[in-house]
């Protein structure tokens, strides 16, 4: 009887150590596995064209609208392609690498850097300061993109934009613009601007850069062909080196109208402007909704930036002569 009781303690101890053993196992696993007590962090990377005002709006709006969006626990990678296409193509391709679970492009360039390198990864993308999503091939339409690819067009109102340079200079004839030949959206955007012109008799004089280097010359021989004032897209080459414009324009007394606020404090004489950190807050919440499941990005519309503000910069309206035609009387006075 003794043995017996020792012999059934050994089997009981035993047992004992293979369920506490067997407990701690799946506690591990829990934690290491993906079933964890709290949210998952996500990881997310955001790709950055250059650093200018705009830009940076943006992706001060995207982390406002992911903590709107309650997304506090969460690692973002933020890196800045310095206006190199190149850095950008290979800061997504590490991003991928590394498995984030979405991946973000400010301006046109990233975004389809990381298009392309998270297409085959279904890592799902969003952008944001994107004019024409389609003619970048990164969404199959602004509706229904159908593509893990989806963000927030700031489509420029081009039309309002050529009512306003009229109202300012009522004798003017030529307008001159100056965009990258390689970025879609500035394509899009000239042949669009080309094709209003007319109705508002004015002539565009446009001429085509391959990267940044060349905008100073390229501004120096606008100014020459006897334009009345340039007009600024959101071309990432060009607004990069406003400076240089802005100089050589001044040097022709002639004004440069701007697509947004930021252009217009740092020079430009007016825009009809867009909001970029509105614009970036609700790329924000749309990146949250794709992370968290609630949608997916191949089914969600590209949203299209419907608002634009009419703002001037009084200084600059002042040293080239000019008033502020009444029906912009209520526009905003911004300065830097």
């Amino acid at each position: 009887m003794k043995n017996t009781m020792k012999r059934l303690l050994v089997v009981f101890t035993a047992v004992s150590v293979l369920v506490a053993l067997a407990a701690c196992s799946s506690g591990s696993a829990g934690s290491a596995g993906g079933k964890t007590d709290g949210p998952k962090k996500y990881k997310i990377g955001v790709i950055q064209y250059a650093t200018h005002p705009s830009l940076d709006n943006c992706y001060t709006g995207i982390q406002q609208g992911l903590e709107e969006a309650g997304m506090k626990d969460l690692a973002i990678d933020f890196q800045n392609a310095q206006g190199d296409n190149a850095n950008g193509d290979l800061i997504a391709k590490n991003m991928v690498s590394k498995k984030y679970d979405l991946i973000m492009g400010i301006a046109t360039p990233e975004a389809m850097s990381a298009y392309s390198a998270a297409r085959s990864a279904n890592i799902p993308v969003v952008f944001t300061a994107v004019s024409d999503p389609v003619a970048a091939g990164i969404v199959k339409s602004n509706e229904k993109p159908g593509i893990n690819c989806t963000g927030t067009s700031d489509v420029l109102p081009l039309e309002q934009q050529i009512k306003m340079i009229r109202a300012f200079l009522p004798g003017a004839k030529k307008i001159g613009i100056l965009y990258t030949t390689s970025e879609p959206n500035s394509v899009s955007q000239l042949a669009t601007f080309k094709a209003l012109a007319p109705k508002y008799n004015f002539e565009v004089v446009d001429i085509g850069v391959t990267n940044a280097s060349e905008v100073a010359a390229a501004a120096a021989s606008i100014v020459s062909k006897g334009v009345d004032c340039i007009n600024n897209f959101t071309d990432n080459n060009v607004v990069d080196n406003l400076s240089t414009v802005l100089q050589a324009a001044d040097g022709a007394k002639i004004p440069v109208f701007g697509s947004e606020e930021e252009q217009v404090k740092n020079g430009c004489l007016a825009s009809q402007s867009i909001d970029y950190v509105a614009l970036g807050k609700v790329t924000g919440k749309m990146a949250a909704d794709i992370l968290t499941g609630k949608a997916k990005a191949s089914d969600t519309p590209v949203y299209m930036v419907k608002d634009c503000t009419p703002v001037y910069n009084k200084a600059v309206m002042e040293k080239l002569q000019l008033k502020l035609p009444e029906e912009y009387a209520k526009a905003a006075a911004v300065t830097k």
